[in-house]
C-alpha cells in the first residue's frame, strides 16, 4: 500500500495571535517570507505525497488564494528578470494536487480529520499539523511512512517535552523503546502532570489507517468537549499496533507568538543572503548585552 494522500487541518480560530488573526488566517502569518502551509506542502512533497486535503473554516479564502496562479505578479517578475523568485512562486502551485473541505464548526482535531473521509477513501494517509514546524535534512513525514511500510498500523511523531507542556498535549504511554522508535501502549490527551505516563508527546505528524474514521464516528467528545483524535487513536490501538517515531530535527511550536518568532530567527539564520546580517544584528541588541 502506497501512501499518497495527506490531510492538513487549518480551521482553527488562531486566538493566540489576535488581533492579527482578525484579518489573516494564523497559518498565513509568514516565517520569514512564506507561511507555515508552504513549509508543510514542501515536507509532504518530499515524502511522496501527491494529494493534500486542507480542512478549512468558511472564511479562510486566503489559503485557497495562496495556491492559485497570479499572472499579474508572474509577468512583473518575468519582466524584471527575477527568475529565481518566479520559479519559487510557481513551484508551490505544482508540488501536489490540492482539495479543500470546509469544517463549519470547530469541534476538535478528530472532527476535522473526519471531514476528509470521502476524499481519503479506502487507504492509509498522513496528517500534518502546520503549527508544528520541523526543519531537517529529511522529511519527518517521509521517515514515518518508511516505518509504516515496515510495521503497518498507527505511526506518530514524538519528542520529549518539558513538564509544563504535558497538560497541553497528547502524551504517550510507552511499552518499550528501540532506538528512535517507541512501541506505544496507550495515548492520553492533555493529562495532568501527576497522571502523565511519560514526558513524550505527540508532535503534529500522523500516519493513520482507514480504520481511524470508524473510531472518530463512534467516540464521545473528550477534553474540551471536542472530538479528540488522540482518543480515537487510543481506541484503535486495541486492534492495530502503534509506533511513535522520535525525530531529532529542530522543532518549533508556531501556534504561539514566541514559537513563531523563534522559527523566524532560525530560518533567517539558514538563508545565505540574510544569515550574516541577522547574526551580526543579534549580537548588537542592547538587551542581550546588558551586564
Amino acid at each position: 500500500m502506497t501512501i499518497t494522500k495527506a490531510v492538513i487541518p487549518v480551521a482553527g480560530l488562531g486566538t493566540r495571535f489576535l488581533p492579527a488573526t482578525l484579518a489573516v488566517s494564523k497559518v498565513m502569518i509568514p516565517i520569514v517570507d512564506r507561511p507555515s502551509i508552504h513549509y508543510a506542502i514542501e515536507e509532504l512533497h518530499q515524502a511522496g505525497i501527491t494529494e493534500v486535503i486542507f480542512i478549512i473554516s468558511p472564511d479562510q479564502k486566503s489559503i485557497k488564494d495562496y495556491f492559485q496562479p497570479r499572472p499579474d505578479i508572474e509577468t512583473l517578475l518575468q519582466n524584471r528578470g527575477e527568475t529565481e523568485l518566479l520559479k519559487n512562486i510557481r513551484s508551490i502551485q505544482n508540488l501536489v494536487s490540492i482539495n479543500f473541505v470546509t469544517q463549519k464548526s470547530p469541534l476538535g482535531l478528530g472532527h476535522a480529520i473526519l471531514q476528509s473521509k470521502k476524499l481519503i477513501g479506502d487507504q492509509a494517509f498522513a496528517v500534518l499539523l502546520p503549527d508544528d514546524l520541523i526543519f531537517g535534512n529529511e522529511s519527518t513525514t517521509s521517515e514515518m511512512i518508511k516505518i509504516f511500510y515496515q510495521n503497518p498500523g498507527i505511526i506518530l511523531a514524538a519528542k520529549k517535552v518539558k513538564d509544563e507542556m504535558i497538560s497541553k498535549l497528547g502524551i504517550i504511554d510507552p511499552l518499550n523503546i528501540n532506538g528512535n522508535q517507541i512501541h506505544v501502549k496507550s495515548v492520553i490527551e492533555k493529562p495532568d502532570l501527576e497522571n502523565a505516563p511519560s514526558n513524550i508527546a505527540i508532535i503534529g505528524r500522523y500516519i493513520l489507517p482507514k480504520e481511524i474514521f470508524a473510531k472518530l464516528e463512534s467516540i464521545q467528545p473528550g477534553a474540551l468537549g471536542e472530538i479528540q483524535l488522540t482518543d480515537a487513536i487510543d481506541s484503535l490501538m486495541t486492534e492495530l499496533p502503534c509506533v511513535a517515531y522520535q525525530f531529532t530535527s529542530d522543532h518549533f511550536d508556531i501556534g504561539t507568538p514566541v514559537g513563531l518568532v523563534k522559527a523566524s530567527v532560525y530560518q533567517s539564520l539558514t538563508r545565505e543572503h540574510m544569515s550574516e546580517d541577522v547574526s551580526s544584528w543579534i549580537k548588537t541588541i542592547p538587551l542581550l548585552n546588558e551586564d
